[in-house]
């Protein structure tokens, strides 16, 4: 463990722990970066001409994205082309001192590249894989190409998703591989916390985590309605059916609140704040399927009361009543409300977007672990920025040898 990633005062939770990432895009990245936030230390392997290629995404100046120097804090980037045997050979040394490998190749790639399973465990009897592909290791499908947009329509969810008059919609960020690189962590921590009560690994220490399974373990109940009432669930934009009331309603200023008001306390509670106690008082009113049924007139009711005041006003009235609230936040509300900044989760760092540095404003990190906070300790590396330093230290590799390797890693 590197001394920079030390707090003092407190102890990382997964401090001592080293974290090989094999991966682009999000899904394993991101697994890789909540193991980063905790103080575990995370080496990243990439191509040598031109990296990851998340370092591209949404650039409008610069040479590297505000999304990779997100994904890829707390990282070391370290260039090798896995193509090569002499690039799979320094992989193979580093994976021997790893305890988390995780990757998110399509199945097959990595046995194709001598760097498999067994042969990293052979190695390493004690490492532990994380695998991230759009279908899984096994099943019929296992071999198609998969990134989260189709894993999120295979799994039903863009089905129901957007405006019902409307083809599918998607939310404006990458859900089915974040997800996906949840479930790695949870399944990685899963077998090291069995090691750690056991004395001795499983009889298998790889995760296997499809993007598409990810996504479905999301959807609640959608299967079991279709077998259970003959429901498919569509598209109804903003509402969720048979929710009620809940969604998003307009304001005085222009603006929008979401409001969830669709258990019985608080949906009293709701109708009590807009002026309606017939509504609050109505005992018909006090079941899912009876509120449903009269969606339309509820709400109406509600952006009636919504609309005639500024959201300013109607938060603090529905924060007085209790009803779970909030505005329709974007990325200037978000980067400066108080309650954000409060709990950290807005954190600045010096970034060299062109030519000079800039005060950045980065996502913090999640959970919050008193005494045992996670830390930002930088964003997003240049590429290869730590060639030289891991392959010396881990690999056994002379200056010499690592300029024959890779010649960028020589600073």
């Amino acid at each position: 463990m590197t001394e920079n990633l030390h707090i003092e005062g407190e102890t990382l939770p997964l401090e001592g722990i080293r974290v090989l990432e094999l991966g682009s895009f999000v899904a394993a990245p991101f697994a890789a970066r909540l193991f980063g936030d905790f103080g575990a230390e995370v080496i990243k392997i990439e191509k040598p001409e031109g990296g990851d290629e998340l370092r591209d995404w949404r650039k409008t100046r610069g040479a590297t994205s505000m999304l990779f120097r997100t994904v890829a804090r707390n990282k070391k980037s370290v260039t090798l082309d896995l193509r090569s045997d002499t690039g799979r050979e320094a992989v193979k040394k580093i994976a021997a001192q790893c305890d988390v490998v995780i990757e998110n190749f399509r199945p097959g790639t990595l046995e194709k590249w001598g760097l498999g399973p067994d042969v990293l465990t052979e190695l390493n009897p004690e490492l532990i894989m994380v695998r991230i592909s759009g279908y899984g290791q096994t099943g019929p499908y296992k071999n198609r190409a998969g990134f989260g947009s189709s894993a999120e329509s295979f799994a039903g969810l863009r089905y129901i998703t957007g405006e019902p008059d409307r083809p599918a919609g998607r939310a404006a960020a990458s859900l089915g591989d974040t997800v996906a690189g949840l479930y790695g962590v949870i399944g990685a921590l899963m077998l090291m916390l069995q090691k750690a009560r056991s004395g001795r690994s499983g009889s298998s220490q790889v995760v296997d985590v499809a993007l598409y399974e990810g996504v479905f373990s999301l959807l609640e109940s959608l299967v079991p309605d279709y077998d259970a009432y003959g429901m498919v669930r569509q598209r109804t934009g903003g509402a969720l059916p048979g929710v009620v009331p809940t969604g998003s309603y307009p304001t005085g200023d222009g603006l929008e609140v979401v409001i969830g008001g669709n258990s019985n306390s608080v949906f009293r509670r709701l109708m009590a704040a807009v002026g309606r106690a017939d509504l609050a008082a109505d005992e018909s009113l006090l079941t899912t399927e009876a509120r449903a049924a009269r969606e339309a007139e509820l709400n109406g009711a509600i952006a009636d009361w919504t609309s005639s005041m500024p959201l300013k006003e109607v938060l603090e009235l529905l924060d007085a009543a209790g009803v779970p609230a909030g505005p329709v936040y974007d990325a200037p509300s978000i980067a400066t409300d108080e309650h954000y900044l409060a709990r950290d989760m807005i954190q600045a760092h010096e970034v060299v977007v062109e030519d000079e540095p800039e005060l950045i404003r980065f996502p913090g990190v999640v959970p919050k672990i008193p005494g045992h906070q996670g830390r930002v300790q930088w964003v997003g590396p240049e590429l290869g920025q730590h060639t030289a330093e891991v392959l010396h230290d881990l690999a056994g590799l002379s200056p010499e040898q690592i300029a024959d390797l890779t010649p960028q890693a020589v600073r």
